[in-house]
């Protein structure tokens, strides 16, 4: 999912160039399908504050992290890492982003406004692309341009019905957004990244669990067994589908990734409504049904221009051939 952390390093061969593979499908997928259920966990945990429950994350997320790079072998990237004060600083930045980001998730299914994040990682792609276009120049095609002004609208839409903007909706596509806008520009390898996020973070989330174990406040073994295996499984479920979706990342085209990047947002918005029950009334029906169209004209556009730089490669390669052949006669 336009998702709620950092991908971490391939682990998985690289794979020929513009092919997608059977293995690498099926672990994107199995890692979408456990983002897209992952209200379910959330929705178990909704009794414990959203502070808490993403303190827990970030601290049982440590150790998987953390045994994923000394089984790669890349934990000399860690200690270089934390001897460059600006390699620091950004991890520090990504950090307070990606917690952010989190917070609103947990808190929001928690507050039974699971639609809401629903319509934030399907606006997330989008947001995406304004931000290239606003931060990096880059060049917007008709199709882009018009993506965008319906997920406006369909914002706009939301925000007419409830009296006020869709917060959980924008602060998630938000956040994830410049996080992943200012993750590109931390020097180090994505699963070291993630290691080095959570290490900035682990400090402050243990001690915050600590205070809230010793003034009576704290869920982890205090109120049953059952509160204290939820909040250790915080770091499976957060650590376990990134490692996944590794693994099928390098194994696929980017734009087959856009597309498949969809399923989890979609799996939401079906619990949302037909598990949770959630509200869902005509101003949303609109909103998403905008959404919808705008995702179907951004992924059409994202496949054309795939099929262009195909065509394109194939024609160097060809002319390269034919100057060989040349060259020799």
């Amino acid at each position: 999912m336009a998702q709620d952390t950092a991908e971490p390093v391939i682990i998985a061969p690289v794979k020929p160039a513009d092919q997608d593979t059977l293995r690498g499908f099926g672990f994107a997928l199995t890692a979408y399908l456990l983002w897209g259920f992952l209200p379910f966990f959330m929705k178990a945990v909704a009794h414990i504050p959203a502070t808490e429950v993403v303190a827990h994350r970030i601290v049982w997320s440590v150790p998987i992290a953390g045994a994923v790079l000394l089984w790669l072998g890349r934990t000399n990237d860690i200690k270089v890492a934390l001897r460059t004060p600006r390699t620091m600083l950004m991890a520090v930045l990504t950090a307070a982003l990606i917690t952010l980001n989190w917070g609103i998730y947990v808190w929001a299914i928690g507050a039974d406004r699971t639609v809401e994040t629903a319509l934030g990682y399907y606006i997330n792609p989008l947001f995406s692309v304004f931000l290239g276009a606003v931060l990096l120049k880059e060049k917007l095609d008709l199709a882009q341009k018009a993506a965008i002004a319906l997920a406006v609208v369909a914002v706009a839409v939301l925000a007419s019905e409830a009296g006020g903007l869709p917060w959980v909706s924008i602060g998630l596509a938000l956040s994830w957004g410049f996080y992943a806008f200012f993750r590109k520009t931390l020097p180090v390898g994505p699963n070291q990244g993630f290691f080095l996020e959570i290490l900035v973070l682990f400090v402050p989330s243990l001690g915050y669990i600590i205070y809230l174990q010793s003034t009576g406040q704290g869920h982890f073994g205090s109120t049953g067994a059952t509160d204290l295996v939820l909040l250790m499984g915080c770091g499976l479920v957060t650590a376990v589908p990134l490692l996944i979706y590794a693994n099928g990342a390098k194994l696929l085209r980017l734009s087959t990734i856009g597309i498949m990047q969809y399923i989890a947002p979609t799996i939401i918005f079906v619990i949302a409504v037909f598990v949770f029950r959630e509200p869902f009334g005509p101003a949303k029906m609109v909103a998403f049904a905008l959404i919808w169209i705008s995702l179907a004209i951004y992924s059409s556009s994202l496949l054309r221009q795939h099929r262009g730089r195909q065509r394109l490669a194939a024609s160097e390669r060809d002319e390269a051939r034919r100057e060989e052949a040349r060259s020799r006669g």
